[in-house]
């Protein structure tokens, strides 16, 4: 009876072990240039140039704000031409980060994560910390999915892969939440995990809406953290 539950123990710790091999392997995998498309139009994550997306919240009860604003430039990363986005965030009206990210979009229609230029500053504007970095190609990084073209609940992916310094993974929960934040309501929301092994207290939950993007995070543990999509602009 010991050796059965034994057998069963070991086969699924090696299912996990497979599972996790096969989610590092599909990030690792060589990246063809030719298998990119220009635009970032996938409907869970669209990226139009020109737009931008207002956030507010709370953050460990300070006040805080972001906006994303979709670029018209790109940058060529491992031979991928990526749409380039500029997010600023800000705590009780400063600016304390200023982030580039880069993203580009394969053929089936899967966004991937290619980088981040990340500046922490001082109330000054002194740039204090570039934590939290990293570029594809460079010092063995590799580019993450940051959304599935077709999520599917249960699904498991790394969004960052720059071992020591940006290791964020994301888990697919549901496909069906419904919720209500400024900027409007929405059904059919597809609702994501997220984690990182450089934070093993850290976990946060974050809503898209089809059309739009990202709309809610929450972070319901390691912390005390909301931000919520409240308008929208285009050129």
């Amino acid at each position: 009876m010991k050796e059965k539950r034994l057998l069963v123990v070991l086969t699924i710790g090696l299912a996990i072990v497979l599972a996790t091999a096969s989610i590092s392997a599909a990030n690792q995998a060589n990246v063809d240039p030719s298998n990119f498309v220009k635009e970032v139009n996938n409907k869970l994550f669209p990226l139009k140039p020109g737009t931008t997306f207002f956030y507010e919240g709370m953050k460990d009860g300070i006040p805080a704000r972001n906006e994303t604003y979709v670029t018209h430039q790109t940058k060529k990363i491992l031979g991928v031409k990526c749409t380039e986005v500029h997010e600023q965030a800000f705590e009780n009206g400063i600016l304390v980060e200023d982030t580039l990210d880069w993203f580009a979009q394969d053929v089936d229609g899967n966004v991937w994560y290619f980088g981040e230029d990340s500046k922490e500053l001082d109330p000054s504007g002194n740039v204090i910390s570039t934590e939290g970095s990293w570029e594809a190609g460079v010092d063995g990084a590799q580019p993450g999915i940051i959304m599935e073209a077709h999520p599917q609940v249960g699904d498991r992916y790394h969004q960052e892969f720059a071992r020591g310094v940006a290791e964020d993974m994301a888990r697919v929960l549901s496909l069906e939440e419904s919720l209500c934040v400024t900027y409007g309501c929405f059904d059919h929301l597809l609702q994501t995990r997220e984690t990182s092994r450089l934070d093993p207290g850290v976990v946060e939950q974050k809503y898209y809406a089809e059309g739009i993007g990202f709309i809610l995070a929450l972070k319901v543990k390691g912390g005390d953290e909301r931000s919520e999509l409240v308008r929208i602009t285009t050129e």
